[in-house]
């Protein structure tokens, strides 16, 4: 026996058709396509199968050119991204939810510059290690859509790109929220509304800024200072000491920032200043994360549905790899989650 061998044979799919009472070619439909067998028989298929422990084997697949049942993530940011960031474990945990269903698996590679996302994307479709791509972190002048549109390769966007696009995109609409938000400003009084924006290559920051900017003009009121916090709680820190540089009238009395971590370290700031939130500056961030509620006073927010993102833009890509036509968009609706540290109307 060969060292590391424990002697147990894996499981074919002549096992499962035996224990299932049925043919190779019947089981081979039911777990690949689904198509040409009976509920009644899938279902019994499916059991045989997880009661003998069968899996495909993701090699023969791959030579048969047939779906491996995994698809790809390719992030240009640090790994460490996921120690803090808003956005990716909610929006994994989403594609893991459907995934699981599925026997199907994530590949997640992380990159550091341009080049290598290109070379990247391209190993991974080209190589048969992945069955197609959710695109997330849309950048302005983002070529990947086209890039993937041109390989060929099945890709769902996360976000809304600039124009129109070859591949099929799901969105979070954040501008009904933020127009929301500026009203509750507007409101209590404030005239002088500064915004914290992302990293400043991010559609989706600017995206955010051109909402705020839009409603800031609805409402008569001129957009204030924009400062750059390039979504971490030390950058909106930073962002908010320049902001209270300003000074006399050119002080902002409320704050809107782009990320609910933003705003964490803006917080920080203004009670070191001695400036309390909401009675000196009211605050208001993006995202929703479990601390909004719970700092001191609860921040107001725009609630991002990351979570459904993942879920939807899963399913979504899934049924492409089945042969299903997509849906050219699909928007889900930001929400407004008014708390104490944006004031009440006058």
């Amino acid at each position: 026996m060969t060292a590391g061998n424990t002697g147990r044979k894996r499981p074919t799919i002549s096992d499962v058709a035996r224990r299932a009472g049925v043919t190779k070619g019947a089981v081979s439909r039911a777990l690949n396509s689904g198509t040409g067998v009976s509920t009644g028989t899938r279902e019994r298929i499916r059991l045989a199968a997880v009661e003998l422990g069968w899996s495909p084997s993701y090699a023969a697949r791959a030579l048969n050119g047939k779906p491996l049942g995994t698809i790809g993530l390719v992030v240009r940011r640090s790994p460490e991204i996921l120690d803090f960031d808003a956005f990716f474990p909610s929006f994994l945990s989403g594609i893991e939810s459907v995934l699981s269903g599925e026997e199907h698996a994530t590949v997640i590679r992380f990159v550091p510059d341009a080049q290598t996302e290109a070379a990247t994307y391209e190993r991974l479709f080209g190589d048969r290690f992945v069955d197609g791509f959710l695109v997330t972190d849309l950048r302005v002048d983002d070529e990947r859509p086209a890039m993937l549109h041109r390989l060929g390769a099945p890709a769902v966007v996360v976000g809304a790109p600039e124009g129109s696009s070859d591949l099929p995109t799901i969105t979070n609409d954040a501008e009904e929220a933020i127009r929301g938000l500026v009203r509750r400003f507007a409101d209590a009084g404030h005239r002088r509304i500064a915004h914290v924006q992302g990293d400043r290559h991010m559609l989706h920051a600017l995206q955010r800024r051109r909402h705020w900017e839009q409603a800031m003009g609805e409402f008569g009121l001129e957009p204030g200072p924009v400062e750059h916090g390039g979504y971490t709680i030390v950058g909106g820190a930073q962002a908010t000491e320049r902001i209270l540089a300003r000074s006399g009238d050119e002080r902002p009395t409320a704050v809107f920032y782009g990320s609910d971590l933003m705003a964490i370290g803006g917080y920080s700031v203004l009670g070191e200043a001695g400036l309390a939130i909401p009675a000196d500056v009211a605050v208001a961030g993006f995202d929703d994360i479990p601390l909004a509620s719970f700092a001191s006073p609860p921040m107001t927010t725009v609630r991002s549905k990351h979570r459904a993102l993942g879920s939807a833009g899963a399913r979504i890509l899934l049924d492409m790899l089945k042969g299903q036509a997509p849906p050219l968009s699909t928007v889900l609706t930001g929400e407004l989650c008014i708390r104490d540290s944006s004031g009440d109307p006058v």
